[in-house]
């Protein structure tokens, strides 16, 4: 009977994967496409060098960190998925040429320092996942966010090390830490106003 039932509760679990899943790919890729297309010519104009490999303002850091904390381990495939894709539509050929020979590592280090961070916190009791016994705050999940921005910003610096000048590494790193942070701040005041709008009464 209970490998009847097992059987039974499959498909649910299945399908809920797999929605959840193309919530997050369709979250990244959105969230990449608005950092692609008004952040990144925005900062072109002052810092074109650093532009290539961070933003000052990374949406897609939010996506990680928020689908980490409903999802999970289970969410990394989905953002790795979406990361890819991103980078298959959003970057143009100039940059791409520059960044391709490392952009798995990137990926890998991007979804790494999520899940690595929020682990390490949540060993440490500042978070819980979703749905755990302690309700996280919004400031609890902007910590978060600080401590995997700057697991990323190290470890990316390291992977694009080999790829820029000297002269640009302590920027690019900075870059990277402030952007995620950033990027994880609007995404955050994005749901608070979509919740606000849509399901204040629920």
């Amino acid at each position: 009977m209970s490998e009847h039932n097992s059987q039974l509760d499959a498909p649910p679990l299945a399908g809920r994967f797999l929605a959840a899943s193309g919530v997050i790919v369709a979250a990244y890729v959105l969230c990449h496409g608005i950092t692609a297309l008004v952040v990144t010519p925005l900062q072109s104009m002052l810092f074109q060098d650093i532009t290539v490999f961070a933003s000052i303002a990374y949406l897609p850091h939010g996506v990680r960190v928020m689908s980490i904390w409903l999802w999970g381990w289970k969410a990394l495939p989905a953002l790795c998925i979406g990361a890819y894709l991103s980078e298959l539509i959003f970057t143009p050929d100039a940059a791409a040429a520059i960044t391709e020979p490392v952009l798995y590592a990137s990926i890998a280090v991007g979804m790494l320092s999520a899940y690595l961070g929020f682990e390490l916190l949540r060993i440490a009791g500042s978070i819980d996942y979703a749905g755990g016994e302690t309700r996280p705050t919004w400031r609890a999940l902007l910590v978060v966010g600080v401590v995997t921005s700057l697991f990323n910003s190290f470890g990316q610096s390291f992977v694009f090390g080999g790829l820029m000048p000297q002269a640009i590494w302590g920027p690019v790193t900075v870059f990277y830490a402030i952007g995620d942070v950033v990027g994880l701040c609007l995404v955050v005041l994005a749901m608070v106003a979509i919740r606000r709008r849509f399901f204040a009464d629920r």
